[in-house]
């Protein structure tokens, strides 16, 4: 539940609360990719009690959500930082369009927030406990295979060196001065190479 100023603005029974850190570089996408991940995300027991089976969507359960600029922080000695998050004005409109997203995709009566940039008291009762932390893709790149990516780029830019230094080598060729076909050729071939 969420409390301003002592009254209670929002709460729900069993279900996920979401705590939502909205980063400067988050876009449409990562939104999108988010939404998808909190409703099917697997945490809930099936009818049997086998954990780690079922949805917030299979279960019927409800989505308490708030926005966590504090999730952005990067910590520089002992003291926060927090350059990392949205800027207020952006990040309401962003976390609006994340809750819009989410009651279009479940049902909207079983999504909850509280007010945004307000100081509120939050009250959760950790059933288990369980805290998953998710992230999106472009949150996390993975070094090996930016390395590999890295390693193909090179390759190209060798490759592309290479083709003008020896077509520039032909050309200079006699044989390409005396054979006007020969050059026309060539050019034949680069256009022919330009097309889709």
């Amino acid at each position: 539940s969420f409390l301003v100023g002592g009254e209670q603005i929002s709460s729900i029974g069993r279900g996920l609360c979401v705590l939502l850190g909205i980063s400067l570089e988050d876009t449409q996408r990562e939104l999108e990719h988010m939404v998808r991940k909190i409703l099917n995300l697997r945490v809930f027991e099936d009818e049997s009690g086998k954990h780690w089976s079922k949805s917030v969507m299979d279960k019927q359960y409800e989505v308490l959500c708030v926005s966590q600029f504090t999730l952005q922080c990067i910590l520089k000695g002992n003291k926060p930082d927090y350059h990392m998050a949205m800027p207020t004005e952006q990040a309401e409109c962003f976390y609006n369009n994340f809750l819009e997203q989410l009651r279009k995709a479940y049902k909207p009566e079983l999504i909850k927030d509280g007010k945004f940039g307000a100081y509120m008291q939050v009250h959760i009762q950790n059933d288990g406990p369980v805290t998953i932390e998710l992230e999106s893709p472009a949150a996390t790149v993975d070094p090996k295979q930016l390395t590999k990516l890295e390693k193909q780029q090179q390759r190209k830019e060798k490759t592309r060196t290479k083709v003008p230094s020896e077509s520039s080598r032909e050309r200079n060729a006699p044989r390409n001065k005396e054979d006007p076909s020969a050059s026309s050729g060539a050019e034949g071939d680069v256009s022919s190479e330009r097309e889709p």
